[in-house]
């Protein structure tokens, strides 16, 4: 879509408002809006002006001055506001410059899809991410120097089936036993598909929605494989959809990764391909239907898991998912079918145009646009250099002999020590300039001043039960 496409769509549907999108160097999307009359064809090569000191991990104050620059392709109709509005998914600009901010999340995504074709190994990556959630009834949190607490609720939560509700009805999923189960054990069916038809409308492709493992309302939805950066900005409607729906329905949808104890986490087992015209270049006669170009690729996302995690698991509460025993998985090995192996072969179709991998770490607390970014610049090393990902693992590793246990390596066991990995192991990003050296400064001195040393500081609820009367 041109932005004549869009001035034209403007008249055709006649919205008051353009609202401009853009996501910060975190994972947050933004966003300002415009009387519609504010949008001209010009708007689109001059941008709009914001200030870039307000947002974590860009600009000093003194150079506070920055530009969004909004993507016509981007364009659609908000679902959400109450007046008529247009809207646009923007990249960053730098006022003075007039070139691509380097800390724009999406422009790195759109540098990585620029060096997958100057390699020519291939001009396409195609991505398919499985993004968990919960939806609860009820939140609360607090911390300070006193006290720190959380407070979750859910109607379907099993905890609760001895509570007075007036009547309680006791249809509430037993832990680990939430997967697939129909109505009315699964509450939520309704409210899923409230959210996969607005997707639709909004021209996001979704193949399925379903209840998952866990109790109190884990849900799955999963989207049709798009271009990498075009599945970044989908997941971002997907993040922006399901948290909408469910307020509107009086509930709360979270991508934290691990908010119930013992019970199962949310990940986002994310399948990828690399395409060059109509041939899947991972489709073959090695193992699991693969050839060596998707050995390879395993290779290299194996090799750089360490460090890939600092991006694709960036958050303190990512490692309580990633532990031995529920179906996050910490081993980093491969196979086909197993969903203990970090990165599976799915065997669900003959279609050779179906091949690919799934790496089964990430969750969806991360910036997609930097993980998915980094998952393909680590595949890409391993075909560049030909890394070989071992002998597959068709045991389920979570039953390993203590001896076969010492041969698997696993993933890191913090957020701290995944950034150390990325500390030592990161010149595979800095190819075709995807990542600078600046950018990775920046994300590894935000996620340890604000996230890991302020959750090292402080003492956790369960610490007292231990400890108090010592």
């Amino acid at each position: 879509m041109s932005p004549k496409n869009v001035l034209s769509m403007v008249k055709e549907q006649g919205p008051k408002m353009v609202d401009f999108k853009f996501i910060d160097f975190v994972g947050i999307w933004h966003h300002f809006s415009v009387p519609v009359a504010e949008l001209t064809e010009s708007s689109f090569e001059e941008g709009f002006g914001f200030d870039g000191s307000s947002l974590r991990g860009w600009m000093p104050i003194h150079i506070s001055d920055m530009l969004i620059k909004p993507d016509p392709r981007t364009a659609v109709m908000d679902p959400f506001y109450l007046e008529k509005t247009l809207n646009m998914i923007c990249n960053i600009i730098d006022p003075v410059t007039r070139e691509h901010y380097a800390k724009d999340p999406r422009y790195i995504a759109q540098k990585a899809e620029n060096y997958l074709k100057e390699t020519g190994l291939g001009d396409t990556a195609y991505y398919g991410p499985e993004a968990e959630f919960f939806v609860f009834d009820n939140i609360q949190y607090d911390t300070d120097v006193n006290h720190g607490f959380y407070f979750i609720d859910s109607q379907e939560g099993h905890w609760n089936t001895g509570k007075e509700e007036g009547p309680n009805l006791g249809y509430k999923p037993r832990y680990k036993e939430g997967y697939f189960p129909v109505p009315p054990l699964d509450s939520l069916q309704d409210v899923r598909t409230e959210m996969v038809l607005l997707m639709e409308q909004m021209g996001i492709k979704v193949e399925c929605q379903h209840h998952e493992v866990a109790t109190a309302g884990q849900c799955e939805i999963d989207m049709r494989f798009a271009p990498m950066t075009k599945m970044a900005d989908n997941l971002m409607w997907f993040k922006y959809i399901v948290k909408n729906v469910a307020k509107r329905n009086n509930k709360t949808a979270t991508f934290m990764p691990k908010p119930l104890f013992n019970d199962n986490g949310s990940g986002m087992h994310t399948h990828i391909s690399i395409w060059k015209g109509e041939q899947n270049l991972f489709v073959g006669e090695e193992y699991g239907g693969l050839s060596k170009t998707g050995l390879y690729f395993i290779g290299g996302i194996l090799k750089h898991a360490p460090a890939l995690l600092a991006l694709s698991n960036p958050t303190t509460n990512s490692y309580r998912r990633l532990v031995p025993g529920f179906e996050a998985p910490v081993n980093l090995a491969y196979s086909s079918r197993n969903r203990s192996a970090a990165v599976r072969i799915p065997l669900y179709s003959n279609n050779p145009k179906a091949r690919r991998i799934e790496f089964r770490t990430p969750d969806s607390s991360c910036n997609p646009y930097l993980a998915f970014a980094a998952m393909l610049m680590a595949g890409l090393d391993g075909v560049q250099n030909k890394i070989d990902p071992g002998l597959p693992l068709e045991k389920n590793t979570y039953q390993l002999s203590a001896e076969e246990a010492k041969t698997v390596p696993v993933v890191p066991g913090s957020l701290e020590e995944a950034i150390g990995h990325l500390e030592k192991d990161h010149q595979f990003l800095l190819k075709g300039e995807v990542f600078t050296e600046d950018v990775l400064r920046t994300w590894i001195e935000y996620k340890m001043e604000n996230e890991v040393a302020p959750v090292r500081l402080r003492p956790v609820p369960y610490e007292f039960s231990l400890y108090y009367d010592i």
